[in-house]
């Protein structure tokens, strides 16, 4: 079910062993994107791309109902933040075919792959953007920004959703889809102990002006959809 929480000021890329993929360091690595501020690399976008695009991946990404969820309108100016090898990009532009895609990350070689995919499948409302650890670099406010298996990898939280914050229109939102901490120790993600809480989300959100609308804790089998919005004034509710 989708929990509506009360709109006080409150306060999110995940790894599945795969066999035969790119050697990496050793630490946990995603399979469905790319993460801010984490120590190992992803120079071979295109090694990485058969991992992070894996049809299988479908099965519990569920891109479609995450999709459906952001209620995007066709000529909406989005970002996809962690964007990776393209997963969520090349869907979102095709949800909002009158309106413009930021696919961000901080993988220069990611961001080269990406560019060189959005150029290939012709996707030309789309637009790659190099950014930084605790900031995407998004050209403009937006009415949305996504950001799928990426926030608990961020070593600053408070920094990074202040701009994202920053990056938002005045009614606009930030999605985060992360790993439940309760998910199964063999489910995709990270291990338990890099799980955030929507609590531990919310907190951090909340020291950035922003602040938790609803949050969906069942739709996906093992991550929860948060929506954070900016902010309000005491005695306002959400909508």
């Amino acid at each position: 079910m989708t929990r509506r929480l009360p709109f006080v000021v409150l306060a999110v890329f995940g790894c599945r062993p795969t066999p035969a993929v790119p050697a990496a360091p050793a630490h946990h690595s995603p399979p469905d994107g790319h993460a801010h501020d984490m120590p190992h690399r992803f120079e071979r976008a295109e090694d990485w791309a058969a991992r992070f695009d894996d049809p299988a991946r479908d099965n519990w990404q569920k891109p479609d109902v995450v999709i459906a969820s952001l209620g995007l309108r066709s000529d909406d100016k989005i970002a996809d933040v962690g964007a990776g090898t393209g997963y969520f990009t090349t869907r979102l532009a095709q949800a909002v075919p009158a309106g413009k895609v930021y696919a961000s990350d901080i993988e220069p070689d990611m961001v080269r792959y990406l560019g060189k995919r959005i150029q290939e499948d012709g996707l030309t409302n789309v637009a790659v953007v190099q950014g930084s650890p605790n900031d995407p670099n998004l050209p403009e406010r937006l009415r949305l920004i996504l950001v799928v298996n990426v926030v608990h990898h961020v070593h600053d939280r408070v920094a990074f959703f202040r701009a994202l914050a920053d990056d938002i229109a005045p009614t606009g939102e930030v999605v985060i889809v992360d790993f439940k901490p309760e998910a199964p120790d063999d489910a995709p993600g990270p291990p338990k102990r890099h799980r955030l809480t929507i609590d531990q989300i919310a907190g951090d959100a909340d020291a950035a002006g922003l602040a938790v609308v609803s949050a969906d804790t069942t739709s996906l089998p093992y991550q929860y959809i948060l929506h954070l919005g900016r902010a309000r004034a005491p005695g306002h509710s959400p909508t």
